[in-house]
């Protein structure tokens, strides 16, 4: 009889704690920011975000929308067992960049899944591994040249190569954001200091790892996609949720990476530490040869490659696919540039570099103005709280998931006057003084500041001002390539196919 109690006793308990943790589930934290209810606690708002993206045209578009419903620049919601917190306004996104207690990266299995089961690379880890990382990256591309004239040098090698096909397309329509004719070019100077090598345009490796980007963009979204909120569905419906898809890419990904770090292997030596990064990474595995818990491994090694090229290749290409699609949508804006570019260019044709674009203000603006007003990359993130904070008047508990709204910082109408109407002279000043780029947060700013900022501002304003020292950009006849300011959602925003012609401008007599 004494057992029969005991045992009743123990389930009773077990019932009354399971309905209490499902009692806390469903109930908000104290203090936290308004939000939709979540009714179901392990999904939360999974479905309703889900479907509010569909509706609205991604989930930049769904935020903006629960922004405005619940009358607060930072809400929340649950999305699976995680507590999210999304920051919309440009004070708010600021403060987030600022402050050390938001520095880290969320801990779950999609974003695990995304470095191929572990927690390593740059851009998804944190705390003591992130710093001593970023910090060696950071020095080892400034001794292969990075942010150097060698840079430089290997930018203006691309965007002749970028001339040169366009000269040889006669006129025909062409879609500069298409073949990869950009992608390519921004990916060889990233390939250049990680590998040391460059790839021909027509190589099948190139083709190759192209595909594997395109088809990795299409399984990720930045909240996590349903395997973040509820990551048991990969044993129900591996391929619907993308499982075996992202899990075959890693496989992929990993072996692509690994045959150019096999190939530094046999033939390393000390004295090459500084002519690549994979060299320099080697010389600091054989250092710490040894050493107990060391974070310079061949995998960390393979993950690091992949945060450089997924993190700077697609967003600048892109970038500079929009700045060109852009003239032909606003040919007043693409004549004035004609006007500067004809006055500064010196007799021998010699192109001001990015370290001389204070002669170019306003190609300058228009550079600034395509990536506030597009914004390529419209939600960053996720960061993880390190502590329990107080974010406005809301207080934030630690782990919990931060998304920022970028795109929304960069149309904040209290920092942006008409922020929706494309205008380049907002950053302007009467004296065609660049202004107002302390506002300009495209890259983030604080220490999780873009690791690849430098070149993509330098790839885009050589680039452009390249192409329309050259050509004079046009619509083309056929009404089924006409450009669109409504851009393709996904986790980078991108423009849908169009098709502009390049005609070759006059020589001055």
């Amino acid at each position: 009889m004494e057992c029969e109690i005991f045992f009743l006793s123990i389930v009773l308990f077990l019932i009354f704690e399971s309905i209490f943790i499902l009692f806390n589930k469903l109930r908000r934290p104290r203090d936290f920011p308004p939000g939709p209810r979540w009714f179901i606690p392990f999904i939360g708002n999974t479905r309703y975000l889900r479907k509010l993206a569909k509706k609205y045209g991604g989930q930049h578009k769904a935020f903006e929308v629960l922004a405005k419903e619940f009358n607060s620049p930072i809400f929340s919601l649950k999305l699976g067992r995680e507590y999210v917190v999304v920051a919309m306004t440009y004070p708010i996104v600021k403060e987030i960049y600022s402050r050390e207690e938001y520095e880290g990266r969320p801990d779950n299995f999609f974003l695990r899944l995304r470095t191929m089961g572990t927690r390593m690379g740059i851009t998804c880890t944190d705390e003591k591994f992130w710093s001593e990382q970023r910090s060696f990256v950071v020095r080892q591309l400034r001794n292969t040249g990075y942010g150097k004239s060698i840079m430089q040098e290997r930018i203006n090698d691309e965007m002749n190569e970028i001339l040169d096909i366009l000269r040889k397309s006669n006129e025909e329509p062409v879609w500069p954001g298409g073949s990869n004719l950009l992608a390519t070019s921004v990916i060889n100077i990233l390939w250049t200091f990680t590998t040391g090598t460059k790839i021909d345009r027509n190589d099948e490796r190139l083709v190759k790892f192209f595909d594997l980007l395109q088809k990795r963009s299409k399984a990720f979204d930045m909240s996590g996609g349903l395997l973040t909120q509820m990551p048991w569905l990969r044993f129900i419906a591996p391929e619907a949720t993308g499982y075996n898809l992202i899990k075959n890419l890693n496989t992929k990904f990993y072996a692509f990476f690994m045959e150019f770090v096999e190939e530094h292997l046999k033939d390393y030596s000390d004295e090459k530490c500084n002519d690549d990064l994979i060299y320099a990474f080697l010389k600091e595995m054989k250092e710490r040869d040894g050493q107990a818990n060391s974070t310079f491994t061949i995998k960390q090694l393979i993950m690091v490659i992949l945060d450089i090229f997924i993190g700077g290749s697609q967003t600048t290409s892109t970038a500079i696919d929009l700045a060109l699609m852009t003239m032909v949508m606003y040919p007043d804006v693409q004549r004035k540039c004609h006007e500067e570019i004809e006055k500064v260019v010196n007799a021998d044709g010699v192109l001001p570099s990015y370290v001389d674009r204070q002669k170019t203000p306003y190609i300058d603006a228009v550079i600034l103005e395509v990536m506030r007003f597009y914004c390529v990359a419209p939600i960053t993130g996720p960061r993880r709280t390190l502590k329990d904070c107080k974010l406005d008047n809301y207080i934030i508990p630690k782990n919990t998931t931060i998304l920022i709204g970028l795109a929304s910082a960069l149309n904040d109408e209290t920092i942006w006057n008409e922020p929706r109407i494309f205008n380049p002279e907002r950053f302007l000043d009467d004296n065609m003084k660049v202004i107002n780029t302390d506002n300009f947060i495209p890259f983030g700013t604080g220490r999780r500041r873009c690791l690849g900022d430098q070149l993509a501002k330098e790839c885009i304003y050589k680039f452009f001002v390249g192409v329309l020292s050259e050509f004079s950009l046009f619509k083309s006849d056929n009404k089924e390539d006409m450009p669109s300011l409504d851009l393709l959602p996904g986790i980078l925003l991108s423009p849908k196919p169009y098709k502009i012609i390049f005609k070759r401008k006059q020589p001055k007599i």
